[in-house]
């Protein structure tokens, strides 16, 4: 039944949107006009993220479209809320590694006044003392209470080492030392030299002429100097073997995270190896969980960005045991073919699954913009499950063999229970 609703609500969809691309002002648009829904959006994305950075200004970019909330020129902080409150609707920020997107969720008759304040936000945010001292506070409360979420610290750790000497090993939010040490005038300068149209990618989804995306656009945002920004991916960080990064926390359980390299997402692997993973995660599940109930968490996540990923997660109180357990069914993943018919029905459900997590106007804007950015074309995403049918048991064994070794683990918990051995085999 899920599988028929999902499949009836993207047939739904492609019969009442149309999807087009066009240039505004010298800034890229994608528009999926959609005329059964009551929510519309527009994601301005500020391309590049973390590469954008140093380790020295790390969560700058974010830093600054917080302190855009405070005000703006046009719209002094009281004023803002006002119109905020008046429109109901709302505008949201989401860091990424490969990019930062601030957008607009209105309805159709809202957009347009909710974009405007958007883009004034973008154009002359009011960087004055005062504000920058209340959200450095706000910023320096989120890095330290990274500290204190197994989870999110043991995400920290497994990307910085991962990643050592990338620009995805910067925190997206920034660490203590650069937020502490951000200046009005670095925020300034980042203003001035960052927020430029050759760096954004709009998108929108809802009910919205393209008519009215260019007029707002030509009285807003296209005001902004071009500059000269060149979007491409970003290259592949250097290769490392296997490492372990330990933290000692007297918890109830101990969290593991293991990243390994993955492929670019103009490889034909990267797909392959997002259905690797999945049949990973299905297996550990089974045998860590259900058969032996050594833990209530386990996975082998895809890390879904412009240089792919891929990793080993679980929280447990056997840590040695478990991790052999991992290695076993990563070891037989590369040296035994899985069996075709269950690998369709495992696809399909992926498949499914995936669009259920995508269907929100919101979540259809990051699909577009992964497919034109990752793979040069909006219209990628419209083959996004034929490529994962045409996965293999012979691509996914290649994949595990290539990609699924070296990998950098992080653990936080009662280190004497966790032999460096149990790592050092992947």
């Amino acid at each position: 039944m899920i599988l028929f609703l999902a499949f009836a609500s993207l047939l739904h969809t492609a019969s009442d949107s149309t999807t087009t691309k066009f240039v505004a002002s010298g800034i890229p648009v994608i528009l999926r006009r959609s005329t059964s829904a009551g929510i519309a959006t527009a994601d301005v994305y500020l391309l590049g993220g973390t590469r954008e950075e140093t380790d020295e200004t790390a969560g700058i970019e974010p830093f600054l479209l917080d302190l855009s909330e405070r005000g703006s020129k046009h719209f002094p902080r009281a004023v803002m809320r006002h119109a905020m409150a008046r429109l109901g609707t709302s505008i949201v920020i989401d860091p990424t590694f490969d990019w930062t997107s601030i957008g607009v969720r209105a309805t159709p008759e809202t957009f347009d006044s909710t974009f405007v304040v958007l883009a004034d936000r973008l154009m002359y945010p009011n960087i004055d003392a005062p504000d920058i001292e209340m959200v450095r506070q706000e910023y320096l409360s989120t890095v330290k209470q990274r500290r204190d979420s197994p989870d999110d610290l043991v995400e920290y750790l497994a990307d910085s080492a991962a990643y050592a000497g990338h620009p995805y090993a910067r925190a997206i939010g920034g660490s203590e030392k650069s937020i502490a040490a951000l200046t009005k005038r670095e925020l300034m300068q980042f203003q001035a030299t960052q927020m430029v149209r050759s760096r954004m990618l709009i998108v929108v989804v809802g009910d919205v002429e393209r008519s009215r995306v260019e007029h707002l656009i030509a009285r807003t945002l296209g005001n902004l100097p071009l500059g000269s920004y060149k979007w491409t991916l970003p290259n592949p960080p250097m290769p490392h073997p296997s490492s372990l990064v330990t933290v000692t926390r007297d918890l109830p359980t101990n969290y593991i995270l293991g990243y390994y390299e993955g492929p670019p997402a103009t490889s034909p692997d990267y797909q392959a190896l997002r259905v690797a993973t999945a049949v990973l995660s299905g297996r550990l599940f089974s045998e860590v969980r259900d058969q032996r109930n050594l833990s209530y968490a386990v996975n082998a996540p895809f890390v879904e960005r412009a240089l792919a990923g891929g990793g080993l997660y679980v929280t447990t109180g056997s840590p040695d045991t478990v991790l052999s357990i991992m290695h076993t069914e990563v070891s037989q993943l590369g040296h035994a073919l899985v069996d075709r018919d269950a690998l369709q029905r495992l696809v399909q459900q992926f498949i499914t699954e995936y669009f259920l997590d995508n269907e929100t106007n919101a979540d259809q804007a990051n699909f577009l913009a992964r497919a034109e950015l990752y793979r040069g074309d909006y219209r990628a995403g419209e083959r996004f499950a034929a490529e994962l049918r045409r996965v293999t048991p012979e691509d996914v064994q290649r994949v595990t063999l290539k990609y699924m070794h070296d990998i950098a683990f992080a653990y936080v918990g009662d280190t004497t229970r966790l032999s460096r051995t149990a790592v050092t085999g992947f």
